[in-house]
């Protein structure tokens, strides 16, 4: 896969675009441990539309932080769509925002496994109407690279997604 580019201009729009909507965003995140909140916050006057940030590294911070089904992280494994889907929800309602973004995924070089490789990341995106995007990545490289693509996918994700509810 191609290294996936989300630029300070495309961070500029998106977050012009939610200001002038008075809509706001919040992320969780796993593999990428605050990288897209990172990113968010290197925008200045991010304030008025990032709500706040949940690193949830450990399966029970995602049960204890975000409502995460302890059950649907063993049925489905703590990388899956159906766990991101749950940090979502979990997240939109812990922070009272619009949008969301949530990432979940095996950065390496360890942990990797048959089913679920080294830069396995599953990216989602939602609104707070219950509309998600959600879909699994393979992305290629060091950890370094895995997160920062991982990330990168996930502004891209979350941006597309306002874009197409709000900016008409």
């Amino acid at each position: 896969m191609h290294v996936v580019d989300f630029t300070i201009d495309d961070m500029i729009k998106m977050q012009e675009i939610l200001r002038k909507n008075n809509n706001t965003i919040t992320c969780a995140e796993s593999c990428t441990g605050g990288l897209i909140a990172s990113k968010i916050t290197q925008v200045a006057g991010s304030s008025s539309v990032f709500r706040g940030s949940v690193v949830t590294y450990c399966n029970e911070i995602k049960e204890q932080e975000l409502g995460v089904s302890k059950q649907t992280m063993i049925n489905n494994g703590v990388v899956s769509i159906e766990v991101v889907n749950e940090m979502l929800d979990g997240v939109l309602k812990k922070f009272d925002a619009n949008f969301a973004v949530a990432v979940s995924g095996v950065a390496g070089p360890g942990g990797g496994t048959k089913d679920k490789p080294v830069g396995m990341v599953v990216v989602g995106a939602a609104i707070n109407d219950g509309e998600k995007d959600t879909k699994i990545y393979h992305f290629k490289g060091d950890r370094i690279s895995v997160q920062n693509q991982a990330a990168n996918q996930a502004l891209k994700k979350v941006f597309k997604f306002i874009s197409k509810t709000l900016d008409k």
